[in-house]
C-alpha cells in the first residue's frame, strides 16, 4: 500500500506542474510582451509624412508566436515587418524594399505598455556600408483606433525620419 500511495503522488507530481499546482495561477498571470500588440490585428489606412496613402495590416502567424505587418504604401513595393518576442522583449526583423533586412529590439517591456521604441540591433543584406536601411522604429498605439509609426533612416551617414499616421479600417 505504502508503494502504491508513494508511485501515486511521485506520478502526479509532474501533473501539478504542467498546470494543476499553485505554479500554473503564476504561469497565467504572466504575458508575452507580443500580448501589447495583439490589438493591432486587422486593417489599417493611413498616410505618411509627405501624405502619400499607406495601407498596413496586421496578422497572428506561426500559431501565435509572431505578428506580421503588411505595409503597402501608394506606388512603392510593400514590406514586411515582423514582430517576435525575445525574452521580454520585443524583436522586429523589417524587409525593406531596399533589399535589406535590419532587425532592432524595445527594451523590456514591463507593465501595460502603448509606445513601443525599437533600436538597430543587427542588419544582414546591406551591400556597402552607405546603403539605406532602417535603425529605429517608434509604435504609438495612440488609441485602439489610431497608430503612430515613426521610421529612421539612415544613408549616407544623414538620419531622416518619416512620421506614418494610420486609422483602424476595420
Amino acid at each position: 500500500m505504502k508503494r502504491f500511495t508513494f508511485l501515486a503522488v511521485l506520478g502526479l507530481g509532474p501533473i501539478a506542474l504542467l498546470g494543476f499546482g499553485p505554479l500554473s495561477a503564476a504561469r497565467a498571470s504572466v504575458s508575452s510582451p507580443l500580448d501589447h500588440l495583439l490589438p493591432l490585428v486587422g486593417e489599417w489606412e493611413g498616410t505618411n509624412g509627405s501624405g502619400a496613402s499607406v495601407k498596413l495590416t496586421y496578422t497572428l502567424v506561426s500559431n501565435g508566436s509572431a505578428l506580421m505587418e503588411r505595409m503597402q504604401p501608394a506606388n512603392e513595393p510593400e514590406m514586411i515587418t515582423m514582430y517576435t518576442v525575445e525574452g521580454d522583449h520585443l524583436r522586429v526583423t523589417h524587409y525593406c524594399s531596399a533589399g535589406n533586412q535590419p532587425e532592432m529590439e524595445s527594451a523590456a517591456i514591463t507593465g501595460k505598455a502603448h509606445k513601443f521604441s525599437f533600436s538597430l540591433t543587427s542588419l544582414k543584406g546591406l551591400k556597402t556600408p552607405e546603403e539605406g536601411h532602417m535603425t529605429n522604429l517608434v509604435l504609438t498605439m495612440v488609441d485602439k483606433d489610431h497608430l503612430m509609426q515613426e521610421w529612421t533612416f539612415l544613408e549616407n551617414g544623414k538620419k531622416s525620419t518619416e512620421v506614418f499616421k494610420y486609422a483602424r479600417r476595420n
